[in-house]
């Protein structure tokens, strides 16, 4: 089972595996590292949160995160993300579209985020952020989602 629901504007996805008896809680902020934080509840297309709690599904899967992996980027305790959670960040940015072969894609994020949370907010985040560059694709999709998280824009 999978639960979503939004908390002080951000989109908290809950995976509820019950073969295994224990709750792995995502915080995507928001299609991930691309939200900016808006006054009042955020508006996210119910096709678009659909998207959100698969592409989340598979990244999870896919890289074994961790409870205490996916509590710390929830809550910006970025010092301790081992290469799970910053491989889960490039996973799901890369569903997502926003970054291709650790690629930002200009236009993919303004055309997904411009809209629910106006064009100035969101490029400004990408001026400051979308330049950042890691050691590979997991670690530049982390340092960008570090960013967005870090300027209040995810």
């Amino acid at each position: 089972f999978i639960i979503c629901r939004l908390m002080n504007n951000k989109l908290t996805i809950v995976f509820i595996i019950s073969t295994m008896k224990f709750f792995v809680v995502i915080t995507v902020l928001a299609i991930a590292a691309g939200a900016i934080n808006a006054q009042g509840p955020v508006q996210i297309p119910e096709e678009q949160k659909q998207r959100i709690i698969e592409y989340a599904a598979i990244c999870g899967q896919q890289n074994s995160i961790d409870k205490a992996g996916i509590q710390a980027l929830k809550t910006g305790q970025f010092s301790n993300a081992d290469q799970n959670a910053k491989c889960f960040t490039n996973c799901f940015l890369e569903k997502a579209g926003l970054l291709v072969n650790g690629q930002v894609q200009n236009d993919v994020i303004s055309a997904k985020l411009g809209g629910i949370f106006g064009a100035d907010k969101v490029n400004a985040a990408m001026a400051k952020c979308n330049g950042l560059k890691g050691a590979d694709n997991c670690e530049t999709a982390f340092e960008l989602y570090k960013c967005y998280f870090e300027t209040n824009a995810a």
